[in-house]
């Protein structure tokens, strides 16, 4: 979707309070106690504490078109983990050939040229100091992305939601990172979609489904969900309720109520997802902070600035913690704002951050 307007950058101009040597002192012990060295003599840190999700909407057209203000937002928040949805690129292999959806295509000269494009950003300022992983489609479509900072280590890094070793969910829609002290789970949920289909209401309800099972599976240990969930869970988490409760697609009407509506705001979704945080004991970490609606910057998807859903905005990229983590949040925000996109970079989506207090001892022990 082309857009009209372009990102407002933030000023980064403001002078910096001047720290007495005490305070520098008190940070690098601080900043020692969470690093360790491995076998290689690399400097590791124990956990990553600051986070980003965002659904690009195609990563290679962010790169064309919006990279240089992605960059400086990346730069200013130092994230140590960053999350992507929609990568919509390609996986690896040839046309009726069995496909590697951890890799890029690159058989064809167009392809080739794409993956040049794309890696050339992503060995550049700040993105060289991430090491990436992949989880892609057959084609131009979903897929998601994982970056984390080399000073950390994931344990393991698994594609699928049972957690098989090299198997890839379909359309790429799920990485999960397990640290020391806790799971990172990176989906790109599939669209409700508008018909009682089985690419549409019938394949969310499976989804929703293996997530309730998923998340009390992964409960022996502390969990961030994270990622474009494509559900608004409460009334609050939409601009415009009774527009996104009455819309429909030529007419059409859902034999049951409860799944008519815009796709993430049906009732039927919305109670799903809140059965899912019930059963796995999680809490949604924006709303743990903000629990009044914000009209400016309260939400991470927005409608095409022309037409029926200009200024129609719902919050449907998440991050999710186990209520063991709830006491750790300092901040989670939605970094872009207005009905102009100003800091959505391009897509339909603005970038999302979570960070965490470091974990005590005692925490990490337990």
């Amino acid at each position: 979707m082309k857009r009209f307007f372009k990102p407002i950058e933030k000023d980064g101009s403001a002078k910096k309070p001047t720290r007495s040597t005490n305070q520098e002192d008190s940070e690098k012990k601080e900043a020692s106690e969470l690093e360790k060295t491995n076998s290689n003599g690399n400097t590791m840190k124990k956990e990553p504490l600051k986070f980003i999700t965002w659904n690009a909407n195609s990563l290679l057209l962010r790169v064309k078109n919006n990279w240089p203000e992605f960059s400086k937002f990346v730069s200013d928040i130092n994230p140590d983990v960053i999350v992507i949805q929609e990568v919509r690129m390609p996986a690896a292999g040839s046309k009726g050939a069995t496909k590697n959806s951890g890799e890029i295509k690159d058989d064809t000269n167009s392809s080739r040229e794409e993956k040049q494009i794309l890696m050339r950003a992503l060995s550049s300022s700040p993105f060289r100091d991430y090491r990436v992983w992949w989880s892609l489609a057959d084609s131009k479509y979903a897929g998601t992305a994982l970056l984390v900072k080399k000073c950390f280590q994931p344990v393991k890094v698994s594609f699928a939601l049972d957690r098989t070793a090299s198997k890839h969910e379909p359309d790429g829609r799920v990485i999960l990172a397990e640290f020391e002290t806790f799971r990172l789970l990176n989906t790109y949920a599939p669209n409700n979609g508008w018909k009682e289909e089985e690419n549409s209401f019938q394949r969310r309800r499976k989804w929703d489904k293996r997530m309730l099972e998923v998340v009390v599976q992964l409960s022996d240990k502390p969990l961030i969900w994270c990622g474009d969930l494509n559900v608004s869970h409460e009334e609050i988490d939409v601009s415009h309720p009774e527009f996104f409760s009455a819309a429909k697609v030529n007419g059409y009407v859902p034999p049951n109520k409860e799944d008519c509506g815009q796709p993430g705001f049906t009732l039927s979704e919305r109670k799903r997802f809140g059965a899912i945080l019930k059963e796995g004991k999680l809490i949604d970490a924006y709303r743990f902070l903000h629990k009044e609606r914000d009209m400016e910057r309260g939400f991470s998807w927005s409608g095409n600035p022309i037409g029926k859903y200009r200024g129609k905005r719902m919050r449907i990229d998440y991050f999710i913690v186990s209520e063991k983590l709830k006491d750790r949040v300092i901040q989670c925000e939605m970094h872009g704002h207005g009905i102009e996109l100003d800091g959505f970079y391009g897509s339909d989506h603005c970038p999302v951050s979570l960070e965490l207090s470091p974990a005590s001892p005692d925490s990490i022990e337990s």
